[in-house]
């Protein structure tokens, strides 16, 4: 076929508002330019290095062939007695847990599972970005819930009312990722009764379970057996080791749901990273990297609002996650957008504005930014917003 033929065909998008995604086009422009990246939630420094070993180590040891599709024995186990040891939930590791290549594959998987053409989904905005898409190229149509600015609380009333007969699926995130807000025991009592008596799913995107501040507990939807009953919990390795690179994620649901999930999941990725798995399961045995790392970010969270301390930023409370939305308003009348490719381009600091997770509401003045860097990185971009 020629190329002049391919540019001729009718090639009818499933995605057709969907472009490159905002953590792309906000890192490209920051490396671009030089500037500090603070968009994009990465860390800018290693992990453990022994876990880097312990990879090399069942590398050399041969565990270098396709993983069994569910994920390896030993880490699907180590994840029981961690979710039986925090939340009191017992999920059986040979058909309630899966390893998935990515917390975005298990979303995506889940959905494609459970919904079908015309179901709704009820999401929350400022709405992670792969949700939507996931709904709309399974024939779903997503019913956005709007959360209330400036704290990010749940209308619980709005969630009743958007509520019918079509509801299929309910996509909840906490910690939550933009506003740094996460789920209160309130707020679980008033999801329990939302479900009560129908026949609608959760999905639970708990990646962040670890960075939760100033001693607050996680309220996954595993503490809770009217809940836990109908939910997809997914976490991600990536968030608790530093290794958002190495894209390991996994899911915990009751075994009906597992297995309507390991349909899908088998045909997208079929297994993940075999050495990898191994290593991750002996530091999630042996309880490594996970406890402190609530204090280790909430001490970054704190080094970075202290830098820019008497400046016309604004914060919102960070409560989890390893993100910081500041408002700008004192500052400029820009919108988000416009404001964020200038602070990247003028004052050499990448963001990212909320405008992209939205689908209702107007944009906020505020930006979020990541500080889950070094020290270093953190104190060279404070000096460079604390003036403006």
């Amino acid at each position: 076929m020629t190329m002049a033929n391919v540019e001729t065909l009718n090639l009818k998008s499933k995605l057709p508002s969907v472009g490159t995604t905002i953590f792309t086009v906000m890192s490209k422009l920051a490396a671009d330019l030089g500037a500090i990246n603070l968009s994009q939630g990465f860390p800018d420094f290693d992990c453990d290095p022994a876990l880097v070993d312990a990879v090399a180590r069942h590398m050399r040891e041969g565990r270098n062939q396709y993983a069994p599709m569910q994920g390896v024995p030993p880490l699907r186990q180590a994840l029981a007695a961690k979710f039986e040891e925090l939340y009191d939930a017992t999920y059986h590791p040979d058909t309630e847990i899966t390893v998935t290549s990515g917390g975005t594959e298990a979303i995506f998987d889940v959905v494609a599972a459970i919904v079908h053409p015309g179901d709704e989904v009820i999401v929350f905005e400022p709405c992670y970005d792969s949700y939507v898409p996931a709904v709309e190229v399974n024939g779903g149509k997503a019913i956005v819930v709007s959360l209330r600015y400036p704290d990010y609380a749940v209308p619980w009333d709005d969630v009743r009312a958007a509520v019918t007969p079509r509801t299929r699926l309910i996509m909840l995130n906490s910690p939550h990722n933009p506003t740094a807000t996460i789920l209160r025991p309130s707020d679980m009592t008033a999801l329990a009764q939302v479900v009560e008596g129908t026949d609608i799913v959760i999905l639970s995107d708990e990646v962040y379970e670890h960075i939760i501040f100033d001693g607050v507990p996680h309220e996954s939807m595993a503490r809770y057996e009217a809940l836990r009953e109908r939910s997809f919990v997914i976490g991600s390795f990536g968030k608790t080791y530093h290794v958002t690179g190495w894209k390991v994620g996994y899911v915990a649901a009751p075994a009906a749901m597992t297995a309507e999930f390991r349909k899908v999941h088998q045909f997208v990725t079929f297994s993940t990273n075999t050495p990898i798995q191994y290593a991750l399961a002996e530091f999630v045995a042996e309880r490594r990297g996970y406890p402190e790392l609530a204090g280790f970010y909430q001490r970054k969270r704190d080094l970075f609002l202290q830098l820019i301390e008497g400046s016309r930023w604004k914060p919102l409370p960070s409560r989890g996650t390893y993100f910081q939305l500041l408002d700008y308003s004192a500052i400029t009348r820009e919108d988000d957008m416009s404001f964020a490719i200038r602070l990247t381009k003028d004052y050499g600091v990448a963001s990212i504005p909320t405008s992209a997770f939205l689908y209702k509401q107007t944009a906020p003045s505020v930006l979020r930014f990541c500080f889950a860097k070094k020290d270093e990185t953190l104190q060279a971009a404070a000096e460079r917003l604390r003036p403006l």
